[in-house]
């Protein structure tokens, strides 16, 4: 669906084909696909194979017919064709233009657009979906209204990220801590995911709202990550791709209970969420800078725990695998920084 919206995205010829139907009062039915699945339940009509242009597509829109369109919407194939779909697949829909683009969605894997010539109102059908277009102005409306509430939720995950950095540092994490920046970052993941949706239907007219999500994103996907990978428990057959996919399959209800949360991670304890927790140290060495994946991995395999890292002396540092005695330094100094800030944060 979100492919099909971006092809009728204002700012794309064809969208300014359908305001152009739309404005004269007109309907209009156009399937964006030609080949032999569609062609099979084309009868009659104009063979064209002609080059799309906004006006082009108005003018045929006066006959009665269906419009077919290349599957990249750059050539019109035929128009004034009478489409026969399976008359026994299924339809909510009551008017003959609607009914029938309905079942050609539903029938072939290609977008179905109907142009209403009463309601006024644009409709795009993929499989068994349904997508009227919204104005501009209300569209806007929407993404504007989702980008505040990102906002809110985006400051509160910093807040809860920032007291687990502290918590670690201090060694007083628990599976509460865990499970509540987790939970944050898949409830901004999935305001996000809908704005992008906006974004899409904007075309052209969403640019400022795409920076806007941009900026507030930053960071968020590979901090879930590194989170997930200081406390995930990795059970037989169960990785930390699949935990973070059983995250986001969650219902909304259940994305709100911190329990189901830890059960969907993997994290053990899931009934008790005051269990002390233990992190590897992934999330405060990847903010050092210049320090590469492998050796991060090398350290971590050594050390194993984030109190052990912390304790860990220059010359323990050396002594891993491709560290050096600069670097060694250079990671000592950043952590004690970084435990410095975190904890100046908490308290101050």
């Amino acid at each position: 669906m979100l492919d099909a919206l971006a092809t009728v995205a204002p700012g794309k010829p064809l969208r300014e084909g359908l305001d152009r139907i739309l404005g004269a009062s007109m309907g209009a039915l156009v399937v964006i696909g030609d080949g032999p699945e569609v062609l099979n339940i084309c009868s009659g009509g104009f063979l064209l194979d002609a080059a799309f242009s906004p006006q082009r597509l108005s003018e045929l829109a006066k006959m009665d017919g269906a419009i077919i369109l290349a599957a990249d919407a750059t050539r019109i194939a035929r128009a004034n064709v009478h489409l026969v779909p399976n008359p026994n697949v299924p339809t909510s829909e009551t008017g003959t233009r609607h009914r029938t683009g309905e079942r050609v969605a539903r029938s072939i894997a290609v977008p179905v657009i109907t142009v209403s010539e009463d309601q006024q109102v644009i409709a795009v059908y993929v499989g068994e979906e349904k997508h009227p277009l919204e104005s501009i102005p209300r569209l806007l409306n929407r993404a504007n209204q989702a980008l505040s509430t990102l906002e809110r939720y985006r400051e509160r995950l910093n807040t809860v990220a920032s007291a687990l950095s502290a918590l670690e540092i201090e060694d007083l994490v628990t599976l509460r801590d865990v499970v509540s920046v987790l939970q944050r970052t898949e409830m901004v993941r999935r305001i996000a995911e809908e704005i992008d949706g906006y974004i899409v239907e904007l075309g052209t007219d969403g640019r400022l709202v795409r920076l806007q999500l941009e900026e507030l994103l930053g960071g968020v996907e590979v901090d879930r990550q590194l989170i997930a990978r200081d406390y995930f428990h990795q059970p037989r057959g169960h990785g930390l791709g699949d935990a973070l996919l059983a995250l986001s399959e969650l219902t909304t209800d259940d994305l709100l209970d911190l329990k189901v949360v830890a059960a969907a991670l993997g994290l053990p304890g899931g009934a008790e969420l005051d269990m002390p927790m233990t992190p590897r140290g992934c999330r405060l060495l990847a903010k050092i800078p210049r320090l590469p994946e492998a050796v991060l991995d090398n350290i971590l395999d050594r050390f194993e725990t984030l109190p052990k890292l912390l304790r860990a002396s220059i010359e323990d540092l050396d002594d891993v695998k491709d560290v050096g005695a600069t670097r060694a330094r250079a990671i000592k100094d950043g952590l004690a920084r970084l435990a410095e800030t975190s904890i100046l944060d908490r308290y101050a």
